[in-house]
């Protein structure tokens, strides 16, 4: 047992040193700087001069700069491009520290007249100015004209863009439990702290929501029969801060009256909230409580569980046991039966080389009995009939 812990236990440093080289490769993996976020030209897009540069998220947007860095802001890149026939295009690229934040930031400047457009991972249009994002990058683009080919220029500049390290390109979780049925188009916003809550005016003030846990919280606009709802999800880290705050939550709207220094919930109309695993659903907004009871139906945590916890079954570990030493067992006797073949292949070769014919291939014992058949044959008549018998003559 000892043998097989220490054989298991060189396996797991190798394989982590591996993995070590691995995660820190020669070239490296670090963020291209900013002046490689837009190239010198695209689809016959000629950069006109130098990109302006800054890691000041005023200079990408001087009114939402303390929402920016919410998102997790890092550098803007701003940069004019020209083409032959005089057409200009200017384009403001924002880096972000996932795609969580260049989402954030791409449905803080949504509108809702906006036409959807298939760029990079989500994008929207409206007149002559295009907004995409494409991984941790949120790109504005305002052309001089309207182009029927604009769409076609910047899906090859999503493509050349920098794309986030591992799983700094997903999306929050929370995006996926927003119902789409009565969805209004481009209403959805992802909020990171409170100074972006506190934009939306939302049902639930951002105190209450509680920033300091890291809860994630979307927000999206519904049509009922009794009118357009507001859904607010709100995602902790644990259900235990979900059950937690949605106390909170349900203290502050029945208050009759607010009192100064508390916290209340914000919002004319219905007010319906409930949990589902980590999620508080808030439905509000000036509709039936009917309509707003089948809107929070609609949100339901479903968890995949992984179990990859260590277990305390003696079965478990004698079977796991009886597997890695039936394994080593193996390998141990391959490992013999090869070094008894080459050692007893290896004396048979020196012995006929030093003593040829006397140890190994002696005459006397190379002796054996043979059959030596001649294969005479001799005809003759049978007393049956016409027929002829052959006969063998067998010698030995």
């Amino acid at each position: 047992m000892s043998f097989s812990r220490s054989l298991f236990a060189l396996t797991v440093a190798l394989v982590m040193a591996g993995a070590g080289f691995a995660a820190n490769p020669a070239s490296g993996g670090a963020e291209p700087p900013a002046s490689a976020l837009l190239p010198q030209q695209f689809a016959g897009w000629q950069r006109q001069g130098s990109a302006q540069i800054s890691t000041d998220a005023a200079a990408a947007d001087p009114t939402n700069a303390e929402v920016l860095k919410e998102y997790g802001f890092s550098d803007v890149a701003v940069s004019t491009y020209v083409r032959d026939d005089g057409r200009t295009l200017k384009i403001r690229a924002a880096r972000f520290a996932d795609a969580s934040g260049a989402f954030g930031a791409y449905s803080l400047y949504l509108q809702p007249e906006m036409v959807r457009e298939t760029i990079g991972d989500q994008a929207a249009s409206l007149g002559q100015r295009v907004l995409f994002y494409r991984g941790h990058v949120l790109v504005d683009a305002s052309f001089a004209k309207e182009s029927p080919m604009a769409g076609a220029a910047l899906r090859e500049l999503a493509g050349v863009l920098p794309r986030p390290p591992g799983n700094a390109g997903n999306l929050p979780a929370v995006l996926d439990f927003l119902p789409r049925r009565g969805y209004v188009p481009n209403t959805e916003k992802y909020v990171m702290g409170p100074e972006a809550l506190n934009a939306l005016t939302p049902a639930v003030s951002a105190d209450l929501v509680d920033f300091a846990v890291k809860p994630d919280v979307a927000i999206g606009k519904y049509s009922t029969p009794s009118g357009q709802a507001t859904l607010m999800l709100i995602y902790y880290p644990t259900p235990q801060l979900a059950a937690e705050h949605l106390r909170r939550i349900d203290a502050a709207h029945k208050l009759a009256r607010p009192q100064a220094g508390v916290s209340t919930v914000e919002g004319a109309g219905q007010f319906s909230d409930k949990r589902t695993g980590f999620i508080v659903a808030v439905a509000s907004g000036p509709i039936s409580e009917s309509d707003a009871k089948y809107l929070l139906d609609q949100v339901n945590y479903e968890a995949n569980v992984t179990w990859n916890q260590r277990t305390d079954n003696r079965d478990v570990h004698d079977l796991s046991s009886l597997i890695v030493n039936v394994v080593i067992l193996c390998g141990i006797l391959g490992a013999l039966a090869i070094v008894a073949g080459v050692a007893f292949g290896g004396f048979r070769i020196l012995m006929k080389r030093f003593y040829p014919d006397k140890v190994f291939d002696r005459p006397e014992a190379m002796e054996f009995i043979s059959l030596h058949l001649d294969g005479t044959v001799s005809e003759g008549e049978s007393g049956h009939g016409s027929g002829r018998v052959r006969r063998r003559k067998r010698s030995s």
